[in-house]
């Protein structure tokens, strides 16, 4: 991850005035979740990945775009198609757990350390700015998720 102190002077107020147009969220009444070794875990990346047959996304559909990733797929086959410049797939590459861990989900489901995997995880492409393009696209995954009885989300932000 590239420190402030090493970008140029516009990427560095680009995205420090990204930060100060943030949405400011008002805190919410803490939830105490149940013992880890019974939830049932999704995860939720921004790694714009998808299926071979599914659509690539499109630039500028990382706020209203994303793709469901069945809980049984192999993630060998998942493809990448996120689109930024910035970003290097050289990791994806070589080990895709990096950006979506369903074999460590497993593992952790086949110990005990977690109740289950979710039949269904999600993949958006990027980060939307603003945040607030997000909201209807986050109330509906918070939807699915719900309807797939899950508990937490791994948050795989890339």
């Amino acid at each position: 991850m590239a420190r402030l102190s090493e970008l140029t002077e516009h990427e560095r107020d680009h995205l420090l005035s990204m930060r100060d147009q943030a949405p400011r969220l008002e805190p919410k009444a803490f939830v105490r979740p149940g013992p880890l070794s019974e939830a049932r875990v999704a995860i939720i990346s921004t790694a714009g990945l998808h299926q071979a047959d599914d659509p690539a996304f499109a630039p500028g559909e990382g706020a209203t775009g994303y793709r469901v990733i069945p809980g049984d797929v192999n993630p060998a086959t998942l493809m990448m198609s996120h689109i930024s410049v910035n970003f290097d797939r050289s990791g994806f590459r070589r080990d895709s757990e990096v950006v979506f861990p369903l074999a460590r989900l497993r593992e952790l489901a086949q110990a005990g350390h977690i109740g289950s995997v979710a039949d269904f995880h999600y993949s958006f492409m990027g980060a939307p700015f603003p945040p607030t393009r997000f909201e209807s696209k986050a109330r509906e995954i918070a939807g699915l998720l719900r309807c797939d009885r899950v508990d937490a989300a791994v948050l795989m932000p890339v």
